[in-house]
Formats: structure tokens, C-alpha cells, sequence
């Protein structure tokens, strides 16, 4: 089940990863010689073979009844997964900061830091532990209940003081807000379900002056955010809006949009059609066309690029970029080969005022 959840991240000797599409295989024979291999063709049969095996893993669907219990208890079905691999299971991205510089403004900017935050010497303790339980800041028991009683205003919101506001959608236990902290010595927020903030705080190095988690459903049309529109400069979506039903995405989208600024940019990269995790699924996993459940209950979807600009587009979002990444990942020990199909997007909210579309997990980065 883990080849399902892969991220496809290529790093160098050095540690940092390589922006896709720097490793071409123009000699099948090298095919062992590196880790993985960027961009790589599918051959006309290879492509046939691929829409075969989704069309044999599709004839069968799950039953009504199993789909609303997977819809209803979707983020039952998360949370079990987070309980039982805490942060264990998906790697820091600290790839994110090559293919979207847009979160490390502090890297291209002179460094100014902001009164009452800390650096990572000053946060650490006096045995050098950035992750010392004795250390860590007391846990707000009713954060959730101070959220639903929270009034939005233009003044007074979580990091209305921030000159530089991201929101992660679906911040699990951290891989994506720590390395931003880290990156930026600037402040912070985050937002998912519940059992976040549990999961944090044994593991990481979670600062409330810093981050600020809540809990949100992002299919939820009736639920607010704790900012106000026009307020964001990022947003971002890794491997999440593969996590829902397909017909709740544009309307997810739409709502992400308003929160941006104009000019801010929305960030994605999620999996793309015929993937190796796609193919591997059995049949009786599908859920409708593209869109499957893993045999811990949680699902995901496999994206085209057409599909994503539609969803951008339609939002009112500019497009800047939407790229397949198509790698080749090698197991040099095993000599096995394995496909990889990513997608990741860039669209902009146009610095015009438009008219807003009408009609999980959160993380919301201020910094």
C-alpha cells in the first residue's frame, strides 16, 4: 500500500532535490544506473496496456452502501491512518522549496525578523534538542471550541499581523509546515483535523507562537474559514484533492479561491492518470471512474491535466503552470522499474477584481 502513497522525491548526493526534468534516460541500458529518471516516454502500447488495466480494475465498484460509509467516515478513515503511522510515513518535502519557491519568500528577500519570533537557536532547549518533550509549549485543549465560536473580521484574524500568509490544505503531522518554518524565520499556521495537533506535539517541534492549527472540513459549503477573503498569498495542496469525491472539488476550489489575494497563487501536486498506484489497484476498489479506496478505507483519485485547469479555471484562478511529471523509479537491487504519474500546478488569482465562482485537513501558514 505504500507505493500508493509515494511522493516521488528525487534528491541528490548533496540532499537537495533536483527540480524535475533534470535526468533523462536516452540509453535503456543506464536504466539501473540512477534511482529514477525524469520525463520519461510512454510508448503507444505502454498507454493501451495502462487504459486496459484501469478499464479490468474498474469493472467492478464498491457497493453504495460501503461508498457513504467511506464518505461519511472519511476522516475516520485519515485519522486511524495518522494513529497508527504517527510521522513516520511520508518524509519532509523539503523538495517543496525547488518547485515552489513562492514558500520560501524569505530566501529572496532580506531577512527582518518579526517581534516575538524566535530562531531556531533561540527554540532550542539547553540539550540542543529541537524536539524535546520538556520544552515543548503546553497544548490548547479547546482549540476547536474557540474556532467555532470565532468571528472573522478585516482586522482581527489568525495572523492578521503576518506579512506573508500561506494556508496548507491537509497539514497532517507537519512533512510540509515544518520545513517551511524552518526555511522561513517567520511566522506560522496550520489547519486538520483533530488529531493533529496530538500527533504534533510529541514529534515535532510545534510552536503555537509560530503555527496555528485548526480543525476544518474542506467539502463542508456551510463551514467558514478563520480568515477573511482576499487575505492569503498561498495557498497549498499536496496529494489532498485526490483525497475527496470528485463532486465536491470544484465547489473546494471555488472556496479556496476567495481566500486568496490578488496575485496569490494556489499550489498542487497530486497523482496523475494511470500512475503505478492506479494500475495496482484490484478489482472491487473502485469507486467511480478514477477514483479508488485503499484497503485502510482512505481513497484517492488520479487526475489529468485538463481536469485540474477546469477545476483552477473555473474558480476564476489563472493558469501558471500544469506539468505532468512522468518518472521512471528504479529499484536497483530488485531490478524492477516503476512508473510514476505526477501533476503539479500553479494557477494565480488575477490581480483584476473578478467576480467570485458561485457555487479534511487544513494548514494555515502566516508568514
Amino acid at each position: 500500500m505504500a507505493d500508493s502513497y509515494a511522493e516521488g522525491v528525487l534528491a541528490t548526493l548533496d540532499g537537495k532535490r533536483q527540480q524535475f526534468g533534470s535526468r533523462f534516460l536516452r540509453d535503456p541500458a543506464r536504466v539501473f544506473h540512477h534511482n529514477a529518471w525524469d520525463n520519461v516516454e510512454w510508448s503507444e502500447e505502454q498507454a493501451a496496456a495502462a487504459e486496459r488495466k484501469v478499464q479490468e480494475n474498474s469493472a467492478q465498484r464498491v457497493c453504495p452502501e460501503k461508498q457513504v460509509d467511506y464518505e461519511v467516515n472519511a476522516h475516520k478513515y485519515w485519522n486511524e491512518f495518522y494513529k497508527i503511522h504517527e510521522n513516520g510515513f511520508f518524509k519532509d518535502r523539503h523538495w517543496l522549496f525547488t518547485e515552489f519557491p513562492e514558500l520560501a519568500p524569505s530566501q529572496s528577500q532580506s531577512s527582518e525578523k518579526g517581534p516575538g519570533l524566535a530562531t531556531e537557536k533561540q527554540r532550542k532547549c539547553s540539550c540542543g534538542s529541537l524536539r524535546c518533550k520538556a520544552h515543548m509549549p503546553p497544548v490548547e485543549e479547546n482549540v476547536t471550541q474557540k474556532l467555532s465560536h470565532l468571528e472573522i473580521c478585516a482586522d482581527a484574524f489568525p495572523g492578521s499581523s503576518a506579512t506573508y500568509r500561506i494556508l496548507e490544505v491537509g497539514c497532517g503531522v507537519g512533512n510540509t509546515v515544518f520545513p517551511i518554518l524552518q526555511t522561513n524565520n517567520l511566522l506560522s499556521r496550520n489547519m486538520d483535523y483533530e488529531e493533529f495537533r496530538w500527533l504534533c506535539y510529541p514529534f515535532r517541534e510545534y510552536d503555537p507562537s509560530r503555527c496555528f492549527a485548526f480543525v476544518h472540513n474542506l467539502c463542508d459549503e456551510d463551514q467558514s474559514y478563520p480568515v477573511p477573503w482576499d487575505s492569503l498569498d498561498v495557498i497549498v495542496l499536496i496529494f489532498v484533492l485526490s483525497a475527496i469525491v470528485p463532486d465536491k472539488m470544484q465547489g473546494a476550489i471555488n472556496r479556496l479561491s476567495r481566500l486568496l489575494k490578488p496575485g496569490g497563487v494556489m499550489l498542487l501536486r497530486d497523482y496523475g492518470r494511470y500512475d503505478m498506484a492506479q494500475l495496482r489497484f484490484k478489482n472491487g476498489q473502485c469507486l467511480s471512474g478514477n477514483f479508488y479506496v485503499r484497503g485502510d478505507g482512505t481513497r484517492v483519485y488520479f487526475f489529468t491535466q485538463d481536469e485540474l485547469d477546469i477545476l483552477f479555471t473555473t474558480a476564476g484562478l489563472e493558469k501558471v503552470q500544469n506539468l505532468v511529471d512522468r518518472r521512471l523509479q528504479v529499484n536497483r537491487g530488485k531490478q524492477l522499474t516503476m512508473y510514476r504519474v505526477w501533476i503539479q500546478c500553479k494557477y494565480r488569482k488575477p490581480l483584476a477584481p473578478t467576480s467570485h465562482p458561485t457555487q479534511v485537513h487544513h494548514l494555515l501558514v502566516l508568514l
